[in-house]
């Protein structure tokens, strides 16, 4: 099942299956529980994040070739960091270039793991039983924060706007999460291209990870991790700036797209 979360014309939050023409068929029901398609169709009148999670995981370095680009070794565990829930904004919605930090801001384009009920301890081979699905997402990351004047991660990935979600959830029994191509497209041009298949550690191994480390409640999002192809990577590197799109595509899932603006 496809799912998006959106307003509808009366200015309730709606849950729906995405048609054409900017309309949805309304669900009826829980998110995290039963979920039942129904006769109705509506416009939608603003899409919003396909959740609204509690924790916002991230993993680094989980793909082989954005490893070797950055010239690290191949990680023993993962190496986890948390985004600021405050960073999540929807496709459609603008990446805002901070004032104190506007210059040096990348894109990663990444799969984003939604959990569906309460995890903890969860063995490997049950960890996509906790899986409510899938979306796109973009680790934003000011590199200047993160690599010389913060010398840690959180700012840097955690401004507001930094962690674009969407533009559907895909539910877990329709993908394979694991064999998924992917890419990230800045003003028409390709930047990131490769497969999930590269991941390092997969889906499963990251939610069972995890969920030995911290209480993985409904609707938490895991970040797997980027390719090789980020823009500080590059030489020259690029960045991004106003004026700009980016777009995450994942085939099976969809197109998150964003424009870029300055803070006003």
């Amino acid at each position: 099942m496809r799912i998006i979360r959106f307003v509808d014309p009366t200015g309730n939050v709606s849950l729906g299956e995405p048609l054409e023409g900017g309309r949805a068929r309304r669900l009826r029901g829980d998110l995290f529980g039963r979920l039942e398609s129904t006769d109705e169709v509506v416009a939608v009148r603003r899409l919003l994040p396909p959740v609204d999670p509690p924790n916002l995981f991230a993993i680094g370095l989980n793909y082989r070739a954005h490893a070797a680009e950055g010239g690290f070794e191949i990680p023993a565990e993962p190496l986890v960091f948390l985004k600021a829930t405050t960073s999540v904004i929807a496709s459609g919605e603008p990446i805002v270039l901070p004032k104190s930090a506007p210059d040096e801001v990348d894109f990663e384009a990444e799969l984003a793991v939604v959990i569906g009920r309460t995890a903890r301890n969860v063995p490997r081979e049950q960890a996509r039983d906790y899986v409510l699905g899938y979306t796109c997402a973009n680790d934003v990351s000011a590199r200047d924060c993160q690599i010389r004047r913060d010398q840690q991660w959180t700012r840097a990935k955690s401004f507001d706007t930094f962690c674009p979600l969407g533009p559907v959830l895909v539910t877990g029994d329709s993908i394979d999460a694991d064999r998924l191509p992917i890419r990230s497209v800045l003003n028409g041009q390709v930047m990131q291209n490769s497969n999930t298949s590269d991941l390092i550690f997969s889906t499963a191994d990251l939610v069972s990870y995890l969920s030995h480390q911290f209480t993985l409640r409904p609707g938490t999002v895991v970040l797997t991790g980027t390719p090789g192809g980020v823009g500080v990577a590059r030489r020259p590197p690029v960045f991004l700036r106003p004026g700009d799109t980016i777009v995450v595509q994942i085939d099976g899932i969809g197109e998150l797209s964003n424009p870029v603006v300055a803070e006003a």
